[in-house]
């Protein structure tokens, strides 16, 4: 791969991973805008590595808790981290399932080839659209005024159901979860804080099961273009998180909103032309 196409890549998938604007649907508009062929599975794990690490660093206070929480957990205890941990732990559980049945029956289904390119399109943006819509919807009707570590197990459990969906390309697991939590009257920056933490599991659980493809295939030796890759997309994600956590204390989750729609509508136009 060139620099060029490192970056664009790296940078696109940072910026988008943790922002409510779906990153698959930025990223099969790479291939449409430059022609360019799928970066392939090293690549995909190095940045989702990257972002990882960013998210980690970010809520690194919240994941103190809930290491303290853990052990506390094991010791018989029940603190304010662990009862997090646990929520956290629950709601990871249908995206796990969910990906492992789609990764034995369906494959590669969602994965934008030059045979499939029109109807992965296809479903992203109606799947932009149509998420996009119901975050606003949830934004504009539920009241703010709960805390993440309010929710009952049960609502952490349908947030983790709300997850599952965003198996769906363009669905947004950010924006999904988002929504959920804000349906269940989160404010929005405590709907994006649990967003993100709940990210983190499911981002090892994503870079776990690639990395066993990886292997399968005998393509172990990641080399200096997925360390790049990485790198980038680290920073591009620690900056996206910042910019949003700060918009969110002062404002909406509309300009996210307006933003998928006109990203959707443009993956429309595409896959009908």
């Amino acid at each position: 791969m060139t620099i060029l196409q490192i970056l664009v890549l790296a940078l696109v998938q940072g910026i988008t991973e943790f922002l409510p604007i779906s990153s698959s649907g930025h990223l099969v508009l790479v291939p449409v805008v430059t022609g360019w062929p799928d970066q392939g599975l090293a690549i995909d794990v190095a940045v989702h590595v990257g972002t990882l690490v960013a998210v980690t660093l970010y809520f690194r206070h919240d994941v103190g808790r809930l290491f303290l929480g853990l052990a506390d957990l094991a010791r018989g205890r029940t603190s304010g981290g662990g009862r997090l941990a646990l929520m956290l732990a629950l709601a990871t559980l249908p995206a796990i399932l969910g990906g492992l049945i789609l990764h034995r029956y369906a494959g590669d289904l969602f994965r934008p080839t030059p045979d499939n390119l029109a109807f992965v399109t296809l479903v992203i943006g109606w799947t932009t659209i149509g998420f996009g819509l119901l975050l606003w919807a949830a934004d504009r009707l539920a009241p703010a005024r709960r805390d993440g570590e309010d929710l009952s197990y049960g609502e952490a459990l349908m947030i983790g159901m709300a997850q599952a969906l965003a198996l769906i390309p363009g669905t947004s697991r950010s924006g999904v979860t988002m929504t959920a939590a804000r349906m269940l009257s989160l404010t929005r920056v405590e709907a994006a804080r649990f967003s993100l933490l709940l990210s983190i599991p499911v981002i090892l659980a994503a870079g776990a099961l690639s990395t066993v493809d990886i292997v399968e295939a005998g393509d172990v030796e990641l080399g200096g273009d997925a360390v790049l890759a990485a790198a980038l997309a680290f920073v591009s994600a620690w900056l996206a998180i910042a910019v949003m956590m700060r918009w969110l204390r002062r404002a909406s989750f509309t300009p996210f909103v307006i933003y998928r729609l006109a990203l959707g509508t443009a993956l429309l136009v595409y896959a009908y032309n």
